[in-house]
């Protein structure tokens, strides 16, 4: 029996290696902070394992994850959607013009979706981050897929007001002197 469970826990820690990163950013962008999305990966991680037994490895265990993240995250913010929730300022580090470029624009949206309904964030996150069917989006999230495209069309409407032209706001990020 012992040959039986150190086969489930290799075939749990592979995944987990080759996955685990790109859901942890799954969940950044759900959360809107990096302390949160480890968090709520750990607990989504505790649940797959523990389900990891029952169910077909070999379809896509990621579907299975997505689920439970999206779940948990939604019960975490049903719970605690009244309490304030504190996010420490990201210190600017100079790697670079390019890197500080895209850190920049990388915080502005990650701030702009966290102004973002928590639906719509959801939506936007799995539908573009996640590259996801409007039909699975729709499934994750209980809802249909018409309000899947709702949900896309207003949230990607309110970054675009929120973010302006990334051309400016990059342009105003760089360190470097004005060209004249």
């Amino acid at each position: 029996m012992r040959g039986g469970a150190d086969e489930f826990d290799e075939q749990f820690t592979a995944f987990v290696r080759s996955r685990g990163e790109h859901h942890l950013r799954m969940a950044t962008l759900l959360t809107g902070n990096s302390h949160a999305a480890e968090d709520l990966v750990q607990a989504s991680l505790l649940k797959l394992y523990r389900a990891w037994p029952r169910i077909d490895t070999s379809v896509d265990p990621d579907a299975y994850l997505h689920r439970i993240i999206v779940n948990t995250r939604r019960s975490w913010w049903l719970a605690r959607w009244r309490q304030e929730t504190p996010v420490a300022e990201v210190p600017e580090a100079a790697a670079g013009e390019d890197a500080d470029e895209r850190h920049a624009i990388g915080d502005l949206v990650r701030r702009a979706l966290t102004r973002l309904p928590r639906q719509q964030r959801a939506v936007l996150v799995l539908r573009y981050f996640e590259d996801l069917p409007e039909a699975e989006v729709a499934s994750l999230l209980g809802c249909s897929a018409g309000a899947v495209k709702t949900h896309a069309h207003r949230g990607l409407r309110a970054l675009r007001a929120s973010l302006g032209d990334l051309d400016c706001v990059a342009a105003s990020t760089t360190s470097g002197p004005a060209s004249g």
